[in-house]
């Protein structure tokens, strides 16, 4: 079952960028990521393609 969060298309809050930034040179997963930013795996993959950072793939 697809989780879904009241936040969609919500613009991107310069706080969240900076914590995306910092999860993912955490080394966290897409999914990890996407459960603490309470934003979509897709929104997420977006912003990080848009940023240029490359997020961990599981293990």
């Amino acid at each position: 079952m697809k989780e879904h969060f009241q936040r969609h298309k919500q613009p991107w809050t310069s706080e969240e960028i900076q914590r995306l930034h910092a999860l993912v040179k955490k080394g966290m997963t897409l999914k990890a990521i996407s459960k603490a930013l309470t934003r979509s795996e897709e929104s997420i993959k977006k912003r990080a393609k848009a940023d240029k950072i490359k997020i961990a793939k599981k293990r």
